[in-house]
């Protein structure tokens, strides 16, 4: 079983599913001849022609218009924005009518779309090609989001949300998506949506995050272990709908919990994971779940990156503070 990074991982997934799926178009700005800004869709014109691989106008509220377009007419579009930040021209598509179609229809019609774009700070470039706005899209009724954090769950994700007839958001962690390789079998099997992924065991704190934090937070709990401090570590991967019942159950084992992403403070989802473990597991704290994220600023540039994003010792000196707790 070949390793490949997560991006290679992307590429592997689409051309599964346009194999064995003919209704399955890729589309974006340079996603054909130059295979995407990161390269996620090389080879896939070649392969499939460019019926079903659509170089785009500079033009994302198109790119988000047509999508749903042909996704209600019975085509399953995946339409790449180049960045994260780039996509807020085509929210008007994406919220009023690709997240609506199936409530405005009554189930007549679905909106089986997924629109795919790299996020995240780390790859030295200015702030709309690193922002964490993931928030943005959990808060939208009708809307599915998705973010992996390694080359087996980008694959395994991807292919579900591809499946999916409803409206998909699909984040890719861009400082990840060459940092490590893993063996993916190209077999076609879809992770499940809308759990989470218990990547590491603990019985005193729970450490919960996604995305590219992954990295950050599993570094630390590896540290952790070192002290004598046995972390469980939960990948949400798909933060709407949130599978609060995995995060629960940890946090009534260890009594402590902690949530880590990259985006700002304000408004993000750790408050929402935060306010339910507060509804449903508070007699079971043995200390106020805490949050560490980056700051309630734009991203700044390269040389400001790394007191950005959480560091490993952000996340220890939190467990630190609640190890404290009694």
């Amino acid at each position: 079983m070949p390793e490949i990074t997560l991006v290679e991982a992307v590429t592997q997934a689409l051309a599964y599913e346009m194999q064995n799926d003919p209704n399955v178009v890729v589309m974006g700005e340079d996603v054909g001849k130059d295979g995407g800004v990161f390269r996620a869709t090389q080879g896939l014109l070649d392969k499939f022609g460019s019926q079903r691989v659509l170089d785009t106008p500079l033009a994302e509220s198109m790119i988000g218009g047509m999508a749903v377009g042909m996704a209600i007419r019975g085509l399953k579009p995946v339409a790449e924005f180049q960045f994260m930040g780039f996509i807020y021209p085509a929210m008007d598509q994406i919220i009023n009518h690709a997240a609506r179609i199936r409530n405005r229809t009554r189930g007549r019609l679905t909106c089986p779309v997924v629109f795919r774009a790299p996020f995240g700070a780390g790859i030295h470039a200015p702030e709309h090609h690193s922002e964490s706005t993931e928030a943005l899209f959990a808060h939208i009724p009708g809307l599915r989001v998705v973010i992996p954090s390694s080359p087996r769950r980008a694959y395994g994700l991807l292919l579900a949300a591809i499946r999916d007839p409803d409206p998909v958001i699909f984040l890719e962690p861009s400082r990840l998506y060459r940092f490590a390789k893993q063996e993916v079998n190209d077999d076609g099997n879809a992770l499940p949506l809308d759990v989470c992924f218990t990547l590491r065991t603990g019985q005193d704190v729970t450490l919960v995050t996604w995305g590219a934090m992954v990295k950050e937070t599993l570094a630390a709990a590896d540290k952790l272990n070192d002290e004598g401090v046995s972390a469980e570590v939960i990948d949400v991967a798909t933060i709407k709908p949130l599978d609060i019942e995995t995060i629960l159950a940890s946090v009534e084992k260890t009594g402590r919990c902690i949530i880590i992403h990259e985006a700002p403070l304000t408004g993000g989802v750790g408050a929402d994971i935060v306010a339910l473990v507060a509804e449903r597991a508070l007699f079971t704290l043995k200390a106020p779940p805490v949050r560490v994220t980056g700051f309630d600023t734009i991203v700044p540039y390269a040389r400001m990156e790394k007191y950005y994003i959480p560091s490993e010792k952000k996340i220890m000196n939190a467990v630190h503070r609640l190890m404290e707790f009694t």
